[in-house]
């Protein structure tokens, strides 16, 4: 088999390159209680788009620094009397909730479905700013310049928890079954969202962005969803004098470190061809996570749709 990263047996050993700072908990627990203390002021409102079986409806809270975060929520319309799994969903780098269309099959199911658009990304939710240093291109570099509490990923990831946290207290949830899934950038959020919210039953990320930066350089493969990595370093530290410095502060929002908080039961997809975000570094996140996991592997297929991924994800989610 062709290789673009380790060998199979290597990766399922490899546990990271990035450094995980020395206050990561504290970093943590420090962001938590922020968000604790928001008020999230949720708003439902009546979507347009309706079916016969669900009611859809246009979702807002207010999250850390006071955005508020869009999410397309379908309730499902069963028994009232009994309480209905939920599931949340987590789209790509740059993209949206995407179509209500996309989240039918689950309320077909029974599930409370929500769609969160990330801040500032290609939906509704906003992106409040307020940051030293460059906004030009690139997200995850936003507040790299700025004090670390201030990177706009560390308020993403909190944005996820907050929603898993409403939903799981909201009367028609069955608080013992939300599940949360993404691909790439819904991968790592995924990952995330779980690892922030240890109530989350199941968890199935599909090739999970934002893993392992110092390995995606190292691989020169800061290029497509990293390439904001390499501007950022021709821009503003064109010697790499802060190098050191710069992998030490996205530590911080380096999924592979909150991995081993997740408790719910992981089901994760990996194409072994992927250049966007390489399999070494999926497999950092994967390797530390220590609660019940499994693998699905597509030996020959890179960033791309994984046949038959999707009705293996539906399957796990539904199995009881």
């Amino acid at each position: 088999m062709p290789l673009i990263d380790m060998r199979l047996d290597e990766l399922k050993t490899y546990q990271g390159r990035n450094p995980r700072p020395k206050d990561f908990d504290e970093y943590w627990s420090r962001a938590l209680r922020e968000m604790n203390e928001v008020e999230s002021n949720v708003e439902l409102i009546k979507s347009s788009f309706q079916v016969a079986y669900a009611e859809c409806f246009d979702m807002y809270f207010t999250g850390v620094r006071g955005a508020r975060i869009h999410v397309k929520y379908v309730k499902p319309k069963l028994d009232t009397s009994k309480k209905q799994p939920a599931i949340l969903h987590f789209h790509g780098y740059s993209m949206s909730a995407g179509d209500w269309q996309s989240k039918l099959a689950y309320a077909a199911l029974g599930y409370h479905v929500f769609a969160m658009d990330v801040r500032g990304q290609g939906g509704l939710s906003e992106d409040v700013g307020g940051v030293v240093g460059n906004t030009l291109q690139g997200h995850f570099i936003r507040g790299l310049d700025d004090h670390e509490d201030n990177l706009l990923f560390r308020h993403i990831f909190l944005d996820t928890a907050q929603l898993a946290k409403l939903v799981i207290e909201m009367d028609e949830v069955d608080d013992r079954d939300v599940s949360v899934t993404g691909w790439s950038q819904g991968g790592g959020l995924t990952i995330a969202c779980a690892a922030l919210e240890p109530r989350i039953k199941k968890l199935a990320p599909v090739y999970p962005f934002l893993s392992d930066y110092q390995r995606v350089w190292e691989m020169d493969l800061a290029v497509g969803a990293y390439d904001e990595l390499r501007k950022y370093f021709r821009k503003f530290d064109p010697q790499h004098k802060r190098q050191n410095e710069t992998f030490a502060k996205l530590g911080y929002i380096d999924i592979q470190h909150l991995a081993s908080r997740i408790q719910g039961e992981v089901m994760m997809g990996v194409g072994l061809m992927d250049t966007i975000c390489p399999p070494s570094t999926q497999f950092a996140a994967y390797n530390k996570i220590t609660a019940p996991k499994s693998l699905e592997v597509f030996p020959d297929f890179a960033h791309e749709d994984l046949p038959g991924l999707h009705d293996r994800i539906m399957e796990f989610m539904i199995a009881r």
